[in-house]
């Protein structure tokens, strides 16, 4: 595993965006009056010694199994294809984030990081909430011919929405399911006698979150994922480690996260606002996957106190250490720099999380973001409460 960051762990999260019908937008000023797509948060347990009760995106840490020589098997007709057929960003290796850049053969593991971590995903998806994003090997000619013309770089124009097919009897999957969460090398024992193979490229690569030094206990350094699927597929909990699913517009569970009716922790909070640019699924679904190849910023929190709030400042702030990874104190004086203004102009070098409360959190940014992403959205006050209800949950 990862060296350089002994102190976090590496771990995967995948954003699911699904379709839906039409439902209405908590507020115009959002900018469209119908969403097509919501998408899945898991609540985690009292019992989670990781963000308990927090509303998350499916994901958790990286196991060895996910870079076993093992899954070569399991790819074989993409052996000689890079990243087995994901292609090669176009990010300099010297500024990807190191759970990416680093060359694994030099941990013992085939697998390139590119892949290892979705490999991650879709395990801990299927672990925590049962959905199973995979392909049946007799379909491994068609994904291949699909991924000749990749090369370097993505296609102009994106494969379709992904589907969920059930390839199996329910039952079979459940036992599979238990034996997976019981020992996550079982998901490679699973692929191999079930003939499948993880849909690593219906997962697009979308940022890398690191825990602040701040924060004391278990520090994680995560690959954020998005994929776009057709339809809501089944889901269930397991009422242990995920005790509810929410399927819900990002307008919606940011309203709800204002209304303190579910928390959020800070990067969910961004990486919604930032979806809420588009209501439309087919066009997310084509932003994320051409974007993608575009590479990631690294992203550390470093966190500010002040006597009011909290600020938890990004990668291109003006405030930002000029490494992320020192832990010194920031001392709150420099607040008071004439440079900084107060007097309601747009501040330029502006790149933060502002946190007043546990529920009252806004993102300043004057800053634009690099490899082609989205800055967030603010956060408008909803027209009609009744709206904020989400109307699929978990359907077990």
């Amino acid at each position: 595993m990862n060296t350089v960051h002994k102190h976090w762990k590496e771990a995967s999260t995948l954003i699911l965006a699904a379709g839906t019908k039409c439902s209405s937008s908590p507020s115009r000023s959002w900018g469209a009056a119908c969403w097509n797509h919501k998408v899945l948060l898991l609540k985690r347990s009292t019992q989670s010694r990781f963000m308990p009760e927090a509303y998350v995106f499916p994901g958790g840490m990286a196991d060895p199994s996910d870079f076993c020589s093992e899954w070569l098997g399991v790819f074989h007709a993409f052996r000689h294809k890079p990243n087995l057929g994901l292609g090669v960003v176009k990010q300099p290796a010297e500024t990807r984030p190191p759970m990416f850049a680093m060359d694994r053969r030099e941990l013992g593991s085939p697998i390139p990081g590119d892949v290892a971590f979705r490999i991650c995903a879709l395990r801990e998806t299927f672990e925590e909430c049962g959905v199973l994003l995979v392909i049946p090997k007799r379909k491994e000619m068609d994904v291949l011919r699909s991924a000749e013309h990749i090369g370097d770089h993505p296609p102009d124009l994106p494969a379709g929405l992904t589907q969920v097919t059930d390839i199996c009897d329910r039952t079979i999957l459940t036992r599979w399911r238990a034996l997976v969460n019981e020992n996550p090398s079982n998901f490679i024992k699973m692929c191999q006698e079930l003939e499948l193979m993880p849909n690593i490229w219906a997962l697009h690569e979308w940022g890398n979150w690191l825990t602040p030094t701040a924060r004391s206990g278990n520090r994680y350094d995560t690959a954020f994922y998005i994929c776009c699927l057709s339809d809501v597929p089944f889901t269930v909990q397991d009422d242990k480690e995920i005790v509810h699913i929410k399927w819900a517009t990002p307008p919606e569970v940011l309203h709800s996260y204002r209304a303190k009716e579910m928390w959020i922790a800070p990067p969910q909070f961004y990486e919604l606002s930032r979806l809420c640019h588009y209501p439309s699924l087919s066009e997310l679904h084509t932003f994320a996957s051409q974007r993608s190849q575009e590479g990631c910023e690294h992203w550390l929190p470093v966190v500010l106190k002040t006597d009011t709030e909290l600020l938890s400042l990004l990668p291109g702030d003006k405030l930002y250490p000029e490494t992320g990874f020192s832990t010194q104190t920031l001392d709150s004086t420099i607040l008071t720099d004439p440079g900084l203004g107060g007097d309601g102009a747009v501040e330029t070098g502006l790149h933060r999380l502002v946190l007043q409360d546990a529920y009252s959190t806004s993102v300043q940014i004057s800053i634009t973001p690099k490899y082609k992403h989205l800055s967030p959205l603010p956060v408008p006050a909803p027209q009609d409460p009744s709206e904020l209800k989400d109307d699929i949950t978990s359907n077990h």
